[in-house]
């Protein structure tokens, strides 16, 4: 059976401590990617490395952060990335195509659907998509932040049979083995507590933007959306292989969901909500675990400006984000007809349908 991967590799790793690009790390792990197509699965590659590639050539000392800055660098480094990915796969007899993304083309569904058919069409021809944002039009508010974010809602989209994020620690620890020598290594988890984000920590190198958290961050949203993760080192010939194989040198995030359809991605992750729903403790219990659909008794309230169609998010009473939906009632009509009865609404407010938010249109975050 083919195997889709997705691969994310950062930018420390594919840089030198100074910036730039190292060839040798590139040809590394272009080989590596090269050995898992010829062992039959589908290779996707999501990668960093634009900015820090193309600081040094504009003459910067370190990695900018002013916006515009980084954006130039980007610009620069982009090209040089893609040149050296084209290089090394060619040696394998493997083309690569460019995809760079936004957070915009996620939110917007049509583009979101015209992505996964590229990359559908690219995977069939044996073309490895090489996907970065697109940071030279990106702006912080709409940022992912890293591209550990990005690679997750890739897995998704792509409906990966693995989403693998390299990194330079050998997977999540209970604390920092540089710094406590009694850390231990948490080899699998299944399911994402409070107290394993509070094992991550921020930024490890100059060059990179995401830390352990991100990555943890990463694999909760691929878990959700039914692929699991691995986070972990590929330093040596077959590193990645084995991480595919189970055997690799990290921590496996396992997950029994199953993928979800594109447009309950599009709802969960991609979109852009347009206010938020309270709810009471029944109606909790009954879109978590009962699942319910949402009805205007179990409302306390919302908040923001929205309309029947848009996506909404929903929240306990003490403030939790349950998960989103898509809304069939507009924000006046929620004032209206939160903590009534079926019988009491339909008396007082005219809606097409009774369903705050209807199961099938309803994506669980929690």
């Amino acid at each position: 059976m083919i195997q889709r991967i997705v691969v994310k590799i950062g930018s420390s790793s594919l840089t030198s401590d100074t910036g730039g690009l190292n060839p040798d790390k590139i040809r590394f792990f272009a080989s590596e990617l090269a050995q898992l197509q010829k062992d039959g699965n589908q290779v996707l590659l999501v990668t960093s490395g634009a900015v820090a590639a193309g600081f040094t050539s504009l003459g910067y000392r370190t990695r900018p952060k002013v916006l515009h800055e980084k954006q130039a660098a980007a610009a620069v480094g982009q090209a040089l990335l893609m040149q050296a990915y084209h290089e090394a796969f060619a040696s394998h007899g493997i083309s690569v195509a460019q995809i760079l993304l936004t957070r915009y083309d996620f939110s917007n569904r049509k583009r979101v659907q015209n992505a996964i058919m590229t990359i559908d069409e690219l995977l069939q021809r044996g073309v490895v998509p090489i996907i970065n944002e697109n940071d030279t039009v990106a702006v912080d508010e709409l940022k992912f932040g890293d591209n550990d974010t990005l690679s997750a809602l890739v897995g998704n989209l792509a409906k990966a049979s693995k989403l693998i994020i390299i990194t330079d620690m050998d997977g999540l620890y209970t604390d920092d083995p540089r710094k406590n020598a009694n850390a231990q290594r948490i080899d699998r988890v299944a399911a994402i507590s409070d107290e394993l984000f509070s094992f991550a920590g921020g930024s490890g190198s100059a060059v990179g933007t995401g830390g352990m958290r991100s990555k943890v961050e990463a694999a909760r949203i691929a878990m959700r959306g039914g692929v699991p993760v691995f986070i972990g080192r590929v330093l040596e010939p077959g590193d990645l292989a084995n991480a595919v194989g189970g055997s690799g040198k990290g921590t496996y995030f396992d997950t029994v969901l199953n993928n979800l359809p594109v447009k309950k991605q599009w709802v969960g992750f991609h979109s852009l909500p347009q206010g938020q729903i309270l709810v009471d403790p029944g109606a909790r219990s009954a879109l978590m675990s009962g699942g319910k659909s949402l009805l205007p008794a179990g409302i306390i309230g919302a908040t923001g400006d929205f309309h029947p169609g848009d996506v909404v998010e929903v929240l306990s009473n003490e403030g939790t984000l349950l998960g989103r939906g898509v809304v069939n009632y507009a924000a006046w009509q929620i004032q209206a007809a939160a903590g009534l009865s079926t019988e009491e609404v339909q008396k007082r407010v005219e809606v097409a349908r009774i369903e705050v938010i209807h199961r099938d249109e309803w994506v669980p975050l929690a």
